[in-house]
């Protein structure tokens, strides 16, 4: 979970992002996307940065040719070359935006300075050179290459390539009313980051309008970088408050003249969580959210006249889900459709018969088609075969901690077939070229270090043999020192668990456990891959020094189980994920050797506030917890995730009591740690204070640790990481000694 690697914790909606500074934010230039790689467009090629030179390699040879050289990334002037963190090319190829002196906002290092080098000419200029340094934000050329947009302090901006100059489009942008891109809640729940389109024919601009003067400020408070106190706000809508509000404009660049789309509903009251300009027309696609997100409609609305009619409507008991496509957390990713029949029709998901299934939504009024069907869920779509009417995706029908490649006729008359080598059992990811010829296949299980390879779809052969996964497996393996298992609680609830057993396991003594947990609906912790046992915290090896390490995935974990499995958590949230973890635990204790007074629990954000629930409501269990920026109080985080998951506080406010830890912390009885970030925009400090009140109103002693200024990931300040694996490692030996007994 920590700097080396890109980790996304959560607590319940959750998430946060530790980056490391060398992982390189890639271009989209197609749909899916390798750590390291970008298709070209035609996929038989593909890009990759090495020493700050773009190089592209043409398959099946792999031969690389240098695309960008350090000769061309240095401007006249310099005497070194731009250190650029993301690419992109014009439709032509011919000119390449390059990312550069970038700055994080929020979560992503998403603003910055965009540069242009024009590959015919061989000229490199900065774009919005009048407006303030490292202030751009997701630069992308218009469809005849002849522009870029990019969003500046709010606003939006056209600049022609040919002539530089720069042309405002929106001129009300301000600290709460926000164009092109969004407020914090809109990112962090919905993913949504870039927001705004260009026209098919490069003659407008549809965005996004985020009016938050009505969201009430938390105050962050800086004590250590002077002698008085800094207060920094931020528009923040706790659960129970009204949203930002929001609309979509379609801005002609011509005359700056504004077309607000006409959806029906108070736009305070509703989110708008996908807007795409349909291929080759000037209309627009857009998907509605009531505010509970129990009702999702799509509209198709007119650009000209703002006129809009709804085409496919859904409700769900609970929530209904939003699939993001590909991966969520670049830094220009907004939800997005996939287009199907030359734009006539969308691939869609639904859990509406209790699966997450695929289906071809008409835009013309034909009858829906379900694609996927049987009693099995879909986890991500990996490439559309237009020609050959087909649709890969992912799923594991038999083995919900697995993840492998199906394969299915679009029109709804075939079955899944299984694509990913049947002999390979664990964990399998994709990214297909655009024209499906070939993909970069990557495995990995929990005794096998992840491995990639080139492959040609049609046949899943490899581009070279001796490189291949199979051909290394045997040097890819390690000795297996994780079990997965199934355990059943008196409820007759099944859970998927790993465990990890001491070096030297001795069946005939008694050994302590430590639970690793997080237990909510934004991710599973039990998957088979390579490092899933990894404690980044913990300074040693927990399986030599003699403990043994569980993790469990409870109702509610997005695993594809069924949508009954993950939205029985509903307005459930501190209850039955606790309830469910405790239960598994009880059946734990009954193993001959586990040492009952020796059981120990962890986890962060989410995982915190599991942490806190089940040392206080189950304190018969748990003897020990480390518990980090949890939510002690549902109360206190943000309405997107909340209410999606708990419902409106007006309404059920019975649930987020039962739900929140501080209502519990009079039983603490066992040792407890419990550490925050005091600069944590995510889940806000105040939880610690709040906790610690009850804490000390019933005489309940504890350890806590505050970190100053530091975020939900507590990674910022010399000398953090190390002190707060110190602090853990210590706390766990001192109060849950390791070893057999």
């Amino acid at each position: 979970m920590f700097k080396s690697e890109i980790f996304i914790r959560k607590r319940g909606g959750v998430r946060v992002f530790v980056i490391s500074a060398a992982i390189l934010f890639i271009t989209l230039i197609a749909s899916s996307q390798v750590a390291d790689i970008s298709w070209s467009v035609d996929g038989n090629s593909y890009y990759r940065v090495v020493k700050n030179e773009l190089l592209q390699y043409t398959l099946p040879d792999n031969k690389p040719v240098v695309v960008l050289s350090k000769q061309q990334l240095t401007s006249s002037g310099s005497a070194t070359p731009l250190q650029f963190s993301y690419y992109s090319f014009s439709g032509d190829q011919q000119k390449v935006l390059l990312f550069t002196n970038t700055k994080r906002v929020w979560r992503l290092n998403s603003k910055g300075d965009y540069w242009m080098l024009d590959r015919k000419s061989g000229s490199l200029s900065q774009l919005g050179k009048t407006l303030p340094p490292a202030s751009l934000m997701f630069a992308k050329f218009s469809p005849d290459g002849n522009s870029v947009a990019y969003v500046s302090g709010n606003n939006i901006y056209v600049e022609d390539l040919g002539t530089s100059q720069i042309k405002a489009l929106t001129s009300d942008g301000s600290v709460t009313l926000i164009n092109g891109t969004f407020d914090w809640v809109y990112e962090e729940e919905f993913a949504c980051r870039d927001g705004f389109r260009w026209s098919p024919d490069s003659k407008k601009i549809a965005f996004w309008q985020i009016d938050a003067s009505s969201i009430r400020k938390y105050y962050l408070i800086n004590n250590t970088d002077s002698v008085y106190s800094r207060v920094i706000p931020i528009e923040y809508p706790k659960v129970g408050e009204n949203p930002s509000s929001c609309r979509v404009g379609v801005v002609n660049i011509a005359d700056n003249k504004t077309t607000w789309m006409n959806i029906p509903g108070d736009p305070a009251q509703n989110y708008l969580v996908r807007v795409e300009f349909i291929p080759f027309t000037d209309n627009l696609l857009i998907q509605q959210l009531n505010r509970k997100q129990n009702s999702s409609k799509l509209y198709i609305s007119e650009a000209a006249t703002g006129k809009s009619k709804v085409i496919e409507e859904e409700t769900d008991q609970a929530w209904v889900d939003i699939y993001q496509p590909g991966n969520p957390y670049t830094i220009s990713f907004t939800n997005s459709f996939i287009w199907l029949n030359e734009t006539k029709s969308i691939l869609w998901d639904s859990e509406k018969d209790g699966w997450r299934h695929l289906y071809q939504v008409s835009l013309d009024g034909k009858p829906e088609k379900l694609i996927t069907k049987g009693n099995y869920d879909f986890t991500d779509v990996t490439f559309v075969d237009h020609k050959k009417g087909y649709v890969y995706f992912m799923a594991s029908p038999d083995n919900a901690t697995q993840n492998y490649l199906y394969r299915t006729k679009l029109d709804g008359t075939g079955t899944a077939d299984l694509v990913s080598q049947a002999s390979l059992k664990g964990t399998h990811s994709y990214s297909f070229s655009p024209n499906g010829k070939y993909a970069v296949h990557s495995f990995s299980n929990s005794f096998t270090r992840p491995a990639r390879e080139f492959i040609m779809v049609a046949n899943q052969k490899p581009l070279n043999e001796k490189e291949s996964i199979i051909a290394r497996l045997d040097s890819l393996k390690v000795k297996p020192a994780v079990e997965f298992f199934k355990i059943k609680t008196a409820d007759s609830v099944e859970m998927d668990g790993w465990m990890v057993k001491p070096v030297n396991f001795d069946p005939a003594k008694k050994y302590p456990v430590v639970f690793y947990v997080y237990t909510e609906p934004a991710r599973a912790t039990v998957v088979d891959t390579y490092g899933i046992t990894r404690n980044s915290l913990y300074l040693g090896d927990m399986a030599k020094d003699g403990y043994i390490y569980i993790s469990l995935d409870n109702r509610g974990t997005p695993a594809p189980r069924g949508a009954a499995w993950r939205k029985s958590i509903y307005r459930k949230i501190g209850q039955i994920n606790i309830h469910d973890q405790a239960m598994a635990a009880k059946e734990i204790l009954k193993w001959d050797f586990v040492d009952p007074e020796r059981i120990a629990v962890w986890g962060w954000s989410g995982g915190g506030s599991a942490t806190l629930n089940l040392m206080f409501q189950y304190p018969e269990i748990y003897k020990t917890g480390i518990a980090i920026a949890a939510v002690a109080n549902l109360l206190t985080y943000d309405n997107i995730y909340q209410e999606r998951y708990m419902g409106l506080p007006l309404e059920n406010m019975e649930d987020f009591i039962k739900g929140s830890p501080v209502t519990y912390a009079k039983n603490l009885k066992g040792n407890l740690l419990y550490i925050h970030g005091t600069g944590d925009d995510n889940v806000h400090y105040q939880n610690a204070e709040m906790l610690l009140n009850e804490l000390i109103k019933y005489n309940k002693q504890f350890q806590f640790m505050a970190y100053p200024n530091r975020t939900h990931g507590i990674s910022e300040g010399e000398g953090t990481f190390v002190h707060l694996a110190t602090l853990y490692t210590s706390y766990l030996r001192k109060n849950c000694p390791p070893g057999g007994r």
